[in-house]
């Protein structure tokens, strides 16, 4: 039986394998990870609302009894001449091969920041963030000098996409609605969350209107909204916006996503995100047994308009790669894929969120939050899963409680907090010992597309 190999056990690649378990096909899924994540619930997993079991299934479970193998490892390349796929530690040979490995973090040229701003693409990230999060109110606790218990409560992210807008809102309702109470020498509600972006207004890829609509939802929950404002550089005491000088302990990277390196090794034309320039039919130009799927592909619909880095769009596209190896295996032609735009949604806080759906219908406020809650509901997999979601939501939307605030790792230390002196210039403050910024290239928050809704 001829040979497919899937890439990427995320929406796109488990879609494909799911289409292909009773083919005349013998099939073999590639991970890093055994488990499929449910990522746009990422970030809540981050802020201690669910538990990383509650977004996450083994891919052996979702998979079933089906004779699909997974394989756990690492890919570094791929041979188009050769048909083979290269791992970190051997090679697979395949006939068909799907590539849905995704998109990982961007700090446009600067990668050094990523040890102070983590991004969240990954269960590691999310309990990393939600660790430096309720470290920040353990450590502020214990603060005797005021200065470096006001940088503990600052808490920075950067990038006003959907991934930004949601992590803003939800720290917000930590400090101002969950904490208030646990702890007796500090007053969470005195934390500051600062949403930083480099063009003029929030979710830039949704219409004005809502846009103005979610800045205003933001700030309400009491986020300070910096438009316009284009970080320099990230330390391990702030961020640099220019010569001013944010003191931060907590800083969260969501300004941008970039291609997995996978698409390199093709020699094919990529976009400028680093997505291979697929065909309509979803295949690499002059290799039609190699298919792209999900963030990975570079796709213009029929208006012009790229097709979405979403959750439906990379399910959609999974299910299209493998129906046209179905095609191919038959002797059919392959058909173009044609993308069916449910709509996207942003959420905001508790009962506030912003959304379009089937393109033309806008939502705001309570309506656009149980949309929502609907649609995340409904792309989860697994009975088990939704109703752990389900019952969370609402313990949390009842109580304002936050039933995931664990802490692992090393217990925190006060002596290990890096310090920060005053300068002579004009004011600024820097770490002792640390050379002044210099203007590096800006973060924003121009993902490829909006976080998966």
């Amino acid at each position: 039986m001829p040979h497919v190999v899937i890439l990427g056990g995320g929406f796109a690649g488990l879609r494909a394998a799911q289409q292909l378990v009773n083919a005349p096909v013998r099939l073999t899924l590639v991970d890093r990870h055994n488990h499929h994540l449910f990522q746009p619930l990422l970030y809540q997993v981050a802020t201690a609302t669910l538990s990383p079991s509650e977004i996450a299934a083994p891919l052996r479970a979702l998979l079933g009894p089906s004779g699909v193998s997974v394989v756990l490892a690492d890919v570094t390349g791929v041979d188009p001449e050769g048909k083979r796929v290269l791992l970190s530690d051997g090679e697979l040979t395949y006939d068909y091969l799907v590539i849905a490995t995704g998109a990982t973090h961007s700090y446009f040229g600067n990668d050094h920041w990523a040890a102070f701003a983590p991004g969240l693409k990954s269960i590691e990230d999310a309990v990393e963030i939600r660790r430096r999060v309720l470290v920040a109110y353990e450590l502020a606790e214990r603060e005797p000098d005021p200065r470096l218990r006001r940088a503990l409560l600052n808490f920075v992210i950067i990038g006003a996409g959907p991934t930004g807008v949601e992590m803003a809102g939800s720290l917000a309702e930590i400090s101002r609605n969950s904490l208030p109470g646990d702890f007796k020498n500090i007053d969470t509600r005195d934390a500051r969350i600062i949403l930083i972006e480099g063009v003029d207004k929030v979710l830039p890829v949704y219409p004005d209107d809502l846009t103005t609509k979610a800045r205003r939802t933001l700030e309400r929950l009491g986020v300070e909204v910096r438009t316009g404002a284009r970080v320099t550089n990230i330390d391990a005491t702030g961020v640099y916006i220019g010569d001013e000088h944010i003191e931060a302990r907590t800083v969260i990277w969501a300004a941008g996503v970039a291609a997995s390196p996978v698409a390199r090794s093709l020699g094919v034309p990529l976009d400028r995100a680093g997505r291979v320039i697929v065909t309509p039919e979803l295949t690499v130009p002059g290799h039609e047994d190699i298919f792209v799927a999900g963030d990975l592909a570079s796709l213009k619909q029929a208006d012009g308009t790229p097709v979405p880095g979403l959750a439906p769009a990379a399910m959609q596209e999974g299910t299209h790669a493998a129906r046209n190896i179905l095609r191919r295996l038959r002797g059919q032609p392959m058909e173009a894929f044609k993308y069916w735009d449910r709509g996207s949604y942003a959420v905001i806080g508790r009962g506030h969120a912003v959304g379009i759906a089937f393109r033309r219908f806008k939502q705001t406020g309570l309506s656009a939050w149980f949309a929502w809650l609907f649609i995340h509901l409904m792309f989860l997999i697994g009975f088990r899963s939704k109703l752990a979601v389900m019952l969370n939501w609402a313990y949390s939307y009842l109580t304002f409680g936050k039933s995931a605030r664990i802490i692992t790792g090393p217990a925190p230390r006060l002596d290990e907090l890096p310090r920060v002196t005053s300068s002579s210039e004009g004011g600024k403050s820097l770490p002792s010992g640390t050379p002044e910024p210099s203007a590096r290239l800006a973060a924003s928050s121009r993902e490829m597309a909006p976080s998966p809704r």
